[in-house]
């Protein structure tokens, strides 16, 4: 068989009255969270599980190249920024606060290499079949290796994740644009980047990067970056961007793209002016696509959407009925949590036996996080999707400008907003664009799992001082202009 296999699991006795004819119960295909999430809930139900994963080291995108090391290195860029622009004002004395570029990259380096470690002991502790190879499927219930092993299941769950999407101009192609995974790998900061894109990795690389002396631009399609949240909380990153000297450029269309001794030149159009911006290095953060390349998904009779993107039902269940999938490869977001919900639940209705569970994510509660400083998040609908969808609403908003517990923090720029249902009072959604607003937003999610109005979430006592408080002044106003029913 392909690369190391650890024996396990095979001697177990199955729950379910699995066909014997099968090697496995269950083929897991990915041992990222979604995958190992799906592997593990089989296991504890008694099936013979087998995880393959043909990545060069376990762990997955989330711990590897994702949600972990960007992370870890924003928050050293955070401490490194508050002691240079915000000493002063706290009355510290600190003459000059620098950075070892190698120490940083180091101590991300030791912490990815911690989480990746716990994550291939829980692969390789004998539980479950692991093969470290890449297969495809030969037919509905057949893998095929490189080296032209087969395995065969009852069951498939698909969690391949994602990778990079290619740049969208072939100009861009050709002059060595680099890419999140490269920009985790740098030895050394480049005197000067341009960031094409505006979602959440492109900011998150942006910012950091220029708060390690980069000279950066963000070039973004949209009239503001982070299209998908309200034009108030993109404002609040635009303008803290340019006051730390990133430049922005927004409604663009890009080009062309060289490479020349003085270094790499993106031309893009902006309200029909041709601009040109000229760096060392360019970082293409355009987003991700579905991993399902080279897995033989038509073989199996799993169709997929035009971006490669397997198609799931409610169940995870795909087009082929033994086959499921869960994470990026099959969205509808590309988000942690919801892919470990997702393998769940394909493995708790393959352990089902025509009981099927349907999936238990309340799309109501989803939180979005970007984690630039202010940090911007949202749950629910935004006034954006309110709109579109005809939902009478109204919203109510405050500064943190005007809040006690943040101007003690010097961190005064961003708002809360909340918006509930015009009618009823229900609160349908948030959005935190300031200091710890990941943590902040799940204060309103639980509030909005409850189907809390806000009238009820006005009488919810606050621990003063404290950033959560800010939530009862929209609150408070909603409730006030909304009225009892």
């Amino acid at each position: 068989m392909v690369g190391d296999v650890a024996e396990g699991g095979g001697n177990m006795k199955p729950k379910s009255a699995m066909d014997r004819t099968y090697e496995f119960d269950l083929i897991v295909i990915g041992g990222g969270s979604g995958g190992y999430s799906a592997a593990r809930t089989a296991l504890e139900a008694g099936l013979r599980v087998a995880v393959v994963d043909g990545a060069e080291r376990l762990g997955g995108l989330c711990i590897l190249r994702g949600c972990m090391p960007t992370k870890t290195l924003l928050h050293t860029a955070d401490v490194l920024h508050t002691a240079r622009h915000h000493a002063a004002e706290l009355g510290l004395e600190i003459p000059r606060a620098g950075f070892d570029w190698k120490k940083v990259y180091r101590r991300k380096d030791e912490l990815v290499a911690d989480w990746a470690d716990y994550r291939a002991g829980q692969l390789e502790d004998g539980r479950l079949h692991l093969v470290r190879g890449t297969a495809r499927f030969t037919d509905p219930h057949t893998i095929r290796f490189d080296d032209g092993e087969t395995l065969t299941a009852a069951h498939f769950v698909v969690a391949t994740g994602s990778r990079v999407s290619p740049p969208p101009l072939e100009a861009l192609k050709g002059i060595g644009c680099i890419n999140s995974d490269d920009a985790l790998r740098m030895e050394r900061p480049p005197e000067s980047m341009i960031v094409l894109g505006g979602g959440a990795v492109a900011l998150e690389l942006a910012q950091f990067f220029a708060r390690m002396d980069v000279k950066v631009t963000v070039i973004q399609r949209s009239g503001h970056v982070l299209s998908s949240f309200d034009a108030d909380a993109a404002e609040v990153v635009e303008t803290v961007f340019r006051k730390e000297g990133i430049e922005v450029f927004t409604g663009t269309r890009l080009l062309d793209a060289t490479a020349g001794n003085e270094g790499r030149t993106v031309t893009f159009e902006q309200d029909g002016v041709t601009r040109t911006v000229t760096a060392e290095t360019v970082l293409n953060a355009l987003g991700r696509s579905p991993a399902t390349a080279g897995l033989g998904l038509e073989e199996a009779g799993v169709e997929t959407d035009r971006a490669g993107r397997i198609v799931t039902n409610e169940r995870q269940q795909t087009s082929a009925p033994h086959i499921y999938a869960a994470g990026d490869c099959c969205g509808p977001h590309e988000i942690v949590h919801l892919a470990v919900n997702q393998g769940e639940v394909a493995a708790q209705n393959i352990i089902g036996e025509g009981r099927p569970r349907e999936m238990e994510m309340d799309y109501r509660l989803l939180i979005s996080v970007v984690f630039t400083e202010p940090q911007v998040a949202t749950v629910g609908l935004t006034e954006k999707e309110c709109g579109e969808r005809g939902i009478p609403y109204l919203a109510d908003s405050y500064p943190f400008g005007d809040h006690g517990k943040s101007v003690i923090f010097s961190a005064t720029d961003g708002f809360v907003k909340m918006i509930a249902h015009a009618e009823t009072g229900e609160i349908l959604g948030a959005c935190c664009a300031g200091p710890h607003g990941g943590e902040l937003i799940h204060e309103v999610m639980v509030a909005m799992h409850a189907r809390m109005t806000v009238h009820d979430f006005a009488l919810l006592p606050h621990y003063h001082p404290t950033l959560a408080e800010i939530w009862t002044y929209p609150a408070e106003d909603l409730a006030e202009r909304i009225g009892r029913a």
